[in-house]
């Protein structure tokens, strides 16, 4: 008797709290959704796996938005680096991610190029936009550490004052196809989520024993579809008395802009301008580098609608 494969867990997120240990945490795991991003572009393996640790990062944090429109955008940039410019972003559970990067520069640093290699003095901003109320919040950070997770913790640690723990784990499928993982833990401040983070004690005995679980979950599990999300905060928390895991997210590909969206925002500018922007045959073509696609518009078009 053979047992039955179990379905791939991929392209979701779950939330989950330890109410006696003041934390809580995220796990989350891309696989078509990553796929479908990447495709698109044709990176390079650096850039792919780049790019794909940074969007399980923007899952794991996005993910944790309560206002359904809210917004999470991740964006590392550097003004003499090879990677000049990534941006990912989370709303409403679609992801999206692009870099710019110097090709040339790229293929003198070998197959494994270093964080600082390919970003120099680089720094990751971190934007929270809340839509209910309007408000913003942003914190930057220097691209110091080994890896964007390590970026992540210290973002926390200096923008929130809140210990914090980032895993990313990258694997591949039978076909070859990149599968990233992630796992978020964080200090509760006071042991009440929401509360004004005036107190946090960033030696709390609780926290240390929940970041040293933390740290020994496997990137190879992180990676692994065959396990759901669920077992592997069991695998980490199973001796706490109480875990209490919240409804999933689930993950798609989505980029905003679309014929309509993109007709409707160079229709805002003055027609002197439109014009300018047309070549000769009286069409403006505008690239969208999330989902590397071009968007051609007529000029025709606004001298209809005007009528």
């Amino acid at each position: 008797m053979t047992d039955t494969p179990r379905p791939a867990d991929l392209d979701r997120a779950i939330g989950f709290t330890l109410p006696e240990r003041n934390a809580r945490g995220r796990v989350t795991r891309l696989g078509p959704v990553l796929d479908e991003i990447l495709s698109a572009h044709a990176y390079p393996p650096p850039i792919e796996r780049l790019l794909a640790e940074a969007l399980t990062l923007t899952a794991l944090l996005g993910s944790t938005l309560k206002d359904a429109g809210g917004q999470l955008t991740l964006q590392a940039q550097t003004q003499h680096g090879i990677v000049s410019l990534m941006v990912c972003d989370y709303k409403g559970g679609e992801l999206r991610g692009y870099v710019q990067y110097d090709a040339d520069r790229l293929a003198l640093l070998g197959k494994n190029p270093s964080l600082f290699a390919m970003f120099n003095q680089g720094y990751l901003a971190v934007t929270f936009d809340q839509a209910a109320t309007g408000e913003r919040y942003q914190g930057i950070v220097p691209l110091d550490g080994d890896s964007i997770a390590q970026a992540a913790e210290s973002y926390f640690l200096q923008s929130e004052q809140i210990p914090s723990l980032v895993r990313l784990g990258l694997g591949r499928d039978g076909e070859g196809r990149l599968i990233a993982g992630g796992l978020f833990l964080q200090h509760l401040p006071e042991g009440e989520e929401g509360r004004e983070r005036l107190h946090t004690r960033l030696d709390h005995p609780e926290w240390g024993h929940v970041e040293a679980l933390g740290a020994t979950m496997g990137a190879d599990e992180l990676a692994d579809s065959s396990i759901p999300l669920e077992n592997l905060v069991w695998r980490l928390f199973n001796e706490e008395s109480e875990v209490r895991v919240l409804a999933g997210t689930e993950l798609s590909r989505g980029c905003r802009c679309d014929a309509e969206y993109i007709t409707q925002v160079l229709g805002k500018f003055p027609p002197e301008e439109r014009q300018a922007m047309a070549d000769a045959e009286g069409m403006i073509t505008v690239d969208c580098a999330f989902c590397a696609r071009n968007f051609p518009v007529s000029l025709s078009d606004f001298a209809a609608s005007s009528l």
